[in-house]
């Protein structure tokens, strides 16, 4: 792709998400999202594969589908309670629709069907938009919406995301689809403490964000798309490898990591929230998650690449890759686990 066009489809898939972001009114809000998607739907198209359009044309309808949702559900408010602000969304029909709406932006469950199709047909970069940033503006309006919804559908639908995530993920071989498996079930924990503590969210956002972001930049340095490809990635780069289980690890939730961190601050405020229940099953989930990491583990550090060369290749090219931002986002992926008595400490103000 040109440059010059790439750089201005970046540039507005920014702009929509800040617009979101500093919008009070839902029609500053709803343009903001419809300059995202639209800046996006070019950038997936740019490999000109049938299951690159294939998976664009999936993200338009879905994407063009929720925008729908959202005008009319803020033009219904607007024309029963006379309000057209974000945080005065008050008419039962409107908050629940937004919901719904805003669950199918995200891929959560039960309107996930399109994210494991859509990140699929994607190529890793482009994936790694899309698992990220294209989360963070409708998080913006759930979050600042959340306290107008009724509070077990935020749980169920947390309950449900993260049970699907790991359940969705058990049988599959090709790496982004259970990244988008992975997804789901990192938003369902998210919107499960939404109500209950947005704080808590935005640090869940966050570490998933780096999480994830290392993951993908992981697998475009090893180019590994299937589970097959990643038992490659030991002779290639032992210590990237070694480092690639760990942040696999890290996203299925294990001490001492980081992953760790938002899943037991998560547990604890719902179980201060008299919700002991709800964090039971939560964390059976996640052992679904742990299953499919703990496959790719295997897959990465235990078992060698059936080869039929007898001897060693005598000379490898030059690896002409960026790796500082992996190097960065990696370490933070793993060892940010010692800061949660500050963390603590900083949501409690």
């Amino acid at each position: 792709m040109n440059p010059y066009v790439l750089t201005i489809l970046l540039s507005s898939l920014g702009l929509g998400t800040v617009l979101t972001f500093a919008s009070s009114h839902w029609l500053l809000a709803w343009m903001g999202l419809e300059i995202n998607t639209l800046a996006i739907i070019p950038i997936m198209a740019q490999q000109h594969h049938p299951r690159a359009i294939e998976a664009t044309t999936k993200y338009f309808l879905t994407q063009a589908t929720a925008a729908a949702m959202i005008l009319f559900a803020s033009t219904t408010n607007a024309w029963l309670m006379g309000e057209w602000e974000i945080h005065q969304l008050s008419h039962p029909l409107a908050t629940t629709t937004v919901m719904l709406a805003l669950a199918l932006k995200l891929g959560l469950a039960p309107v996930h069907f399109w994210l494991p199709e859509v990140l699929q047909g994607l190529e890793l970069t482009t994936g790694l938009i899309l698992s990220t940033w294209q989360k963070l503006a409708p998080f913006a309006l759930m979050i600042q919406v959340a306290p107008t919804i009724n509070s077990s559908l935020l749980v169920a639908i947390g309950l449900l995301s993260t049970l699907v995530g790991g359940w969705g993920g058990l049988n599959q071989t090709q790496l982004r689809k259970i990244m988008a498996y992975s997804s789901i079930a990192h938003l369902g924990w998210m919107v499960l403490i939404l109500q209950f503590a947005p704080s808590l969210t935005l640090l869940s956002l966050s570490l998933y964000i780096i999480m994830t972001s290392s993951a993908f930049l992981t697998l475009k340095t090893n180019n590994a798309l299937t589970i097959n490809t990643l038992a490659t990635s030991w002779t290639k780069s032992p210590t990237l490898a070694a480092l690639a289980a760990l942040v696999l690890l890290s996203l299925g939730g294990l001490p001492p990591l980081s992953g760790f961190m938002p899943k037991w601050l998560i547990l604890q405020e719902l179980t201060k929230q008299g919700l002991p229940l709800s964090a039971t099953l939560a964390a059976m989930t996640a052992l679904l998650s742990l299953y499919f990491y703990l496959r790719l583990c295997y897959a990465l550090t235990l078992t060698i690449y059936p080869n039929t060369l007898t001897a060693t290749a005598p000379w490898r090219l030059n690896f002409t890759m960026i790796t500082l931002p992996l190097s960065i986002i990696t370490i933070l992926a793993l060892g940010l686990l010692p800061l949660t008595p500050a963390v603590t400490a900083m949501l409690a103000l």
